[in-house]
């Protein structure tokens, strides 16, 4: 059997006529997929947290999709709200004429404490927000995908998903099963032609990293670290959620996608074959000290970013 031809590259990563929704994406690397699902062709639903009594919702990124002239719509739903979660995806299904071809899981919040002094509320509240949100939502996209056998879920994970930190316990627990889930649900799903991946992300500037960005010293060192030399950005973002959402990726299907300028690369994060060269001419000890340092160091910085990386 003759294979079947690749589409042009423009309509192998094209999304129009696919249907969005898209939570944690009024700012940062969300608002940067929003944006950039829209400007590939795709119809963008935001879920959007409820504004405090007498405020306005955030409303910027729906905005600035409607001014590329896109289509965006947005339901109000706090994720943390475990019952408006169970009714988010049908809320969306109306809004957007009864379709929906693509959920991007992008909202997220921190809590750091030590693992012995650590509340069970605030263990709740993490693992609400960034697991149990997630598989309410992905379960409700997958009965509304996998009778109609097509659909993208893409759910944003962290360098944690990997690396266990330091007291972060609910965060890096969220996020190391939210990377299982991606591949539980993708197992299941894929015969389904539903594609389930994750993307996780390194360090990213935004304005939730202006504490370290504004450190000098913190900055440096994390900088030295990457080995893309840089910080990423939340355009960064556009390529690889661009991707994963079309139809280039149809035969990807449980992958965690890093973003991440080349961290995990050297091994845990830690520029290990960087920092031997580094050290060349140290003795046996010496080397072993300073790569004992830059480890700890590594791990410390991990978790200082996370700590602000709570909604991406």
């Amino acid at each position: 059997m003759d294979p079947t031809p690749l589409l042009p590259a423009p309509d192998l990563f094209g999304l129009r006529g696919q249907n969005v929704l898209i939570t944690g994406a009024t700012r940062g690397i969300g608002a940067a997929c929003a944006k950039a699902l829209a400007e590939a062709g795709a119809s963008v639903c935001l879920a959007i947290r409820p504004p405090i009594p007498g405020a306005e919702p955030n409303l910027d990124t729906v905005n600035a999709i409607r001014a590329q002239g896109s289509t965006a719509e947005y339901v109000l739903c706090d994720v943390g709200d475990l019952e408006a979660v169970k009714g988010l995806f049908q809320r969306a299904l109306d809004a957007m004429g009864g379709h929906i071809h693509i959920l991007v899981n992008c909202a997220g919040i921190q809590r750091r404490s030590p693992s012995v002094d650590f509340s069970e509320s605030d263990w709740d509240d993490v693992l609400n927000v960034n697991l149990k949100s997630v598989w309410l939502l992905s379960q409700a996209a997958g009965r509304h995908m996998v009778p109609l056998r097509r659909g993208k879920v893409i759910n944003f994970c962290s360098l944690l998903t990997f690396q266990g930190g330091l007291t972060v316990p609910a965060y890096a627990s969220a996020k190391g099963a939210l990377g299982q889930l991606t591949k539980a649900l993708s197992n299941e799903w894929s015969q389904h032609n539903v594609q389930v991946n994750g993307i996780c992300p390194g360090y990213i500037a935004t304005d939730m990293n202006e504490k370290l960005l504004a450190d000098p010293v913190r900055l440096r060192q994390i900088s030295e670290r990457i080995p893309a030399g840089r910080w990423g950005e939340p355009r960064d973002f556009a390529g690889p959620v661009v991707f994963l959402a079309s139809g280039a990726s149809q035969y990807v299907c449980g992958e965690l996608l890093l973003v991440d300028g080349g961290w995990m690369g050297p091994g845990m994060g830690t520029t290990t074959e960087t920092s031997l060269i580094r050290d060349r001419g140290s003795t046996h000890a010496e080397k072993a000290s300073s790569l004992r340092k830059s480890e700890l160091i590594a791990r410390d910085e991990i978790n200082e970013d996370n700590d602000d990386v709570g909604v991406h």
